[in-house]
């Protein structure tokens, strides 16, 4: 029962506390049997149930964690960004096209690509390439013939080449100067192979970002040029006869800007270079004002760093008219407008699905610990703090019990306190820290020593994932992403939790969550049920996660699923794509292990121990036909199988020392 309301829990509740109506933007909600559901067209039409999604993915063989892409979030992304900028220059009458690309780099994946690119096709949407492997990619896709492709990046003789290959093929390629050095190269290299690209600048700001990727603008920023490196890249283009080819200027400054003003103050600085640039003689067409449009990932609709104080909608308007606001004042013509958005277009299309296969609960008592006549003196004192506990003096014997255990553990180090005794201590110390915490609702003002109960009293649920791989900027930056259950919605969480990966890397936790106020340090969740899977999803990871991950432990890519809206399906939806995850052997061929050799070396082995007498001849068979199959398995905890006995259970943690100290 809801403590305030007096209630049966409600999936209104759940709506509340995982605030999904801040951060979900329209695409997620939740049914009324308490499902997690996805709704592409953000908010219209029926939504895709996400257990239904698992149950059907499951019945193809496919293991946990799963990777669902949901394309049509994309395409409906696309459509959204380009409407909104097509809405801003109409209202204000601005003379200018908008020309968006999507920079790759974001997330390369060929379906996420192709999706994009199609979707874009009837605004002219084109791509940006940072890398030679990356433009080797984008050079052969199907974009509209006014699309743009933009070459950013450091380039050597051979990317150079690659764009103008393009060139020759048809595709309209702006090749960025990021150093000045690169303005001669791609000249010479243009006169050899007798075509001309267009050119672009790109200048550093004195406006610098906001959020997490400030330091990446600004005089300190990695690429771009000075202003006196831009004055010389134009005034040796023009000596070369290129001055007809500078068709673009472009700034960036940094990924996730999470202040509106900050972003208006880099376009209007912009566009006084552009102005200046074009009373010189440069016929600009092209304004890039570069990537940073976010993502709301807490829904806090500030400029937190896991937030953004803007929409989509004020993002475009406000670009547009600052841009036109300086044009108008210096008399130079209305570009046209670039944004290189990826990760506003990305995020939100793949939700990542994990299940929990147990718990730690900290104080867990799973041996007998009951009173018995020859305890020691400082057990018994505990026990009398424990019965004598109550509201009002709750902070006294709070501090008390501390002060206990701490002795305990001295007795314990000098042989005067046992093993049984020491652990006597720590179970009535948790019962303590328990009973003064389940005190909280009927407080008005919660002591800090009583506040820092709820983390120190988490339980640690263990997930069937890989930080490292699936969530890196949560690891590397402290990226804040939206955790929550996809099912069981009717039904209250009333366990405070953090979330642990299977890697024996002791980083590998989530100990931060999404809120609207600041960043909690524990996550609600349902207590698990014995031999029920229980299911967390961890959503707007669709933006630099996937291709960022790395190989820590040896766990590699995850199971794939991409779906998409159609409504004559059953759940109106159909699964097109399945991508298995990686194998074991996969993952070790990349770190030049042979498989067939490590098949080879293991049956050598065998055979050795079945002829010295250690093993039947029929068991070696078994034991080697076992070590294939572990080779030809997925790298992460096998949930297919409830015969292993993998089920949610409860075990127990000792952290005295650490917990002692955090509660001081």
């Amino acid at each position: 029962m809801n403590n305030e309301t007096m209630r049966p829990w409600g999936v209104s509740d759940s709506l509340k506390l995982y605030q999904i109506e801040n951060w979900g933007d329209q695409y997620f909600n939740i049914n009324p049997g308490g499902n997690l559901t996805v709704h592409p067209r953000q908010g219209q039409g029926p939504g895709i149930d996400l257990v239904k999604v698992l149950d059907e993915a499951a019945a193809q063989k496919l293991e946990l964690p799963i990777l669902v892409r949901f394309q049509d979030i994309i395409r409906h992304r696309v459509v959204l960004l380009n409407e909104s900028f097509r809405r801003a220059i109409q209202e204000a009458g601005y003379n200018g096209k908008y020309r968006g690309v999507y920079p790759i780099k974001v997330n390369q994946m060929r379906e996420v690509v192709e999706e994009i690119v199609d979707a874009g096709r009837p605004y002219d949407f084109g791509l940006e390439a940072g890398s030679k492997a990356e433009l080797a990619a984008v050079i052969p896709m199907e974009l509209s013939p006014d699309a743009l492709v933009c070459v950013n990046g450091y380039k050597d003789t051979a990317v150079i080449k690659l764009a103008l290959l393009g060139v020759k093929l048809g595709k309209k390629i702006v090749i960025i100067v990021e150093k000045l050095s690169e303005a001669h190269q791609i000249v010479q290299i243009a006169n050899e192979m007798g075509v001309k690209p267009f050119i672009g600048l790109r200048c550093k700001l004195n406006t610098k970002g906001s959020g997490k990727w400030e330091s990446s603008g600004g005089d300190s920023a990695k690429f771009g040029l000075t202003t006196p490196e831009l004055l010389s890249a134009v005034a040796y283009l023009k000596s070369v006869g290129y001055e007809d080819q500078i068709k673009l200027l472009h700034f960036h400054i940094g990924s996730q800007v999470t202040n509106i003003r900050t972003i208006k103050d880099a376009v209007k600085e912009a566009s006084r270079i552009y102005a200046e640039l074009y009373r010189m003689g440069c016929p600009l067409e092209y304004l890039d004002v570069g990537g940073g449009l976010g993502v709301d990932y807490d829904g806090s609709h500030t400029d937190f760093e896991s937030s953004i104080n803007y929409s989509l909608q004020e993002y475009c308007r406000d670009v547009v008219y600052s841009i036109q606001e300086i044009c108008k004042s210096e008399g130079v013509p209305e570009p046209s407008i670039v944004s290189e958005s990826g990760r506003a277009l990305a995020a939100h299309h793949s939700v990542l699905i994990v299940n929990i296969f147990g718990n730690i609960e900290v104080g867990d008592a799973p041996v007998s610990l009951e009173e018995s006549p020859d305890e020691h003196q400082v057990v018994k004192e505990m026990r009398d703090a424990l019965k004598q506990l109550n509201y009002k003096n709750m902070l006294e014997y709070l501090n008390e019990a501390i002060q206990r255990k701490e002795e305990a553990l001295s007795m314990f180090k000098l042989g005067v306190l046992g093993l049984t005794e020491r652990a006597k201590v720590e179970h009535l110390f948790w019962l303590i820290c328990r009973k003064v915490h389940s005190w909280i609702p009927e407080m008005r003002y919660v002591p800090d020593e009583v506040e820092k109960l709820t983390k120190v009293l988490a339980d640690q649920y263990l997930c069937n994932f890989s930080i490292f791989q699936s969530m890196p900027d949560h690891w590397a930056i402290q990226q804040l992403f939206p955790i929550i259950p996809i099912h069981r919605h009717d039904e209250e969480p009333t366990r405070n939790a953090t979330l642990v990966d299977i890697t024996c890397d002791s980083d590998g936790k989530v100990s931060k969550f999404v809120d609207l106020r600041d960043v909690k340090d524990t996550l609600r969740l349902h207590t698990l049920k014995n031999g029920e899977p229980y299911y967390l999803g961890i959503f707007l990871t669709g933006a630099y996660q996937d291709i960022m991950g790395d190989l820590h432990n040896l766990f590699g890519r995850v199971n794939e699923v991409h779906v998409f809206l159609d409504d004559s399906e059953p759940g109106g939806y159909y699964i097109e794509e399945v991508i298995k995850g990686n194998n074991i052997a996969s993952v070790l061929s990349w770190i030049q292990y042979n498989p067939a050799n490590l098949e080879k070396e293991v049956k050598e082995r065998i055979d050795q121990r079945a002829r010295e007498g250690h093993l039947k001849p029929r068991e070696g068979v078994d034991l080697q036909n076992f070590y294939e199959s572990v080779l030809s398995g997925y790298t992460y905890i096998d949930s297919l199988r409830p015969q292993l006995g993998i089920h949610p259970r409860t075990v127990s943690d000792e952290r005295g020392d650490r917990t002692q100290e955090y509660l001081q």
